[in-house]
């Protein structure tokens, strides 16, 4: 991961489709960020499947969409503290109408640019929808410093990664992380194997 400027803190989890391991590889990385002592909000922008609230073991409540849509409701009263020091999630929020239109509103830069700038050394993690599945996922890519694509190993086709990393062209910095991959029988550190 690089922190090279102010929106580089503002990262994406995504996948090409449902099921690759994003939401696993989201909470993951925000809590190791967090244990190495950065701030850390991670905001479960899965809004038509949030999985946040499973992993965690918490009851969904309201969150990023509610934050876009009513007014004088400020972030701090929606965020939920983990514990983990410095590790905070803003969840979903209640199903909306016009998701996709609260995602790419000026409400939604405004949003993003407070919680960039609240803390210099806060990191925002965003679990993103799957890039092939929603038109939120591309919405909110286009406002990312980084984009995180979760691949599936031996599940992922090269022309489904490829038709999904046309989708996140205009965001700076796309990263690729293989997920679920498995070591073969006589594979062993510092042998690549079949992969």
């Amino acid at each position: 991961i690089q922190f090279c400027g102010a929106d580089k803190k503002v990262i994406a989890l995504t996948s090409c489709t449902p099921n690759e391991g994003k939401s696993s590889v989201a909470f993951n990385l925000a809590a190791s960020l967090a244990e190495s002592g950065k701030s850390v909000l991670l905001i479960d922008a899965d809004v038509a499947k949030p999985s946040i609230p499973e992993l965690l073991g918490i009851t969904p409540s309201r969150g990023l969409l509610d934050l876009l849509s009513e007014g004088g409701v400020e972030i701090g009263e929606l965020l939920v503290s983990t514990n983990i020091e410095k590790f905070n999630v803003l969840n979903a929020g209640g199903p909306h109408p016009r998701a996709t239109e609260l995602l790419a509103s000026d409400a939604m830069a405004r949003l993003l640019n407070e919680m960039a700038n609240r803390y210099s050394d806060r990191v925002i993690v965003f679990d993103s929808p799957p890039l092939l599945l929603s038109n939120e996922a591309r919405v909110l890519a286009t406002q990312m410093g980084q984009v995180i694509v979760v691949v599936e190993a031996e599940s992922t086709t090269h022309s489904t990664l490829m038709q999904a990393l046309a989708t996140v062209e205009q965001c700076p910095v796309k990263l690729l992380l293989l997920n679920k991959s498995r070591l073969r029988g006589g594979d062993s550190y510092g042998s690549y194997g079949a992969y």
